[in-house]
């Protein structure tokens, strides 16, 4: 397994994630099951997807 939490573009997904949800939270509530439910999935889905590249065998499918 790769050490992902070692590279800057997953240390930088996770600073956009969190700077997401901060801007999330001034939107209007009346948003919470439209707008601001895609924009946190949107941003939390970026490092995940890099955690989960960093479990594969090889360095190809990494």
């Amino acid at each position: 397994m790769h050490r992902y939490k070692e590279l800057k573009v997953w240390q930088k997904a996770i600073d956009l994630a969190v700077e997401g949800y901060q801007i999330t939270e001034k939107l209007p509530k009346e948003e919470r099951y439209g707008l601001i439910s895609q924009i946190n999935r949107c941003v939390v889905s970026i490092p995940s997807n890099i955690a989960e590249g960093a479990g594969r065998n090889t360095k190809k499918r990494f």
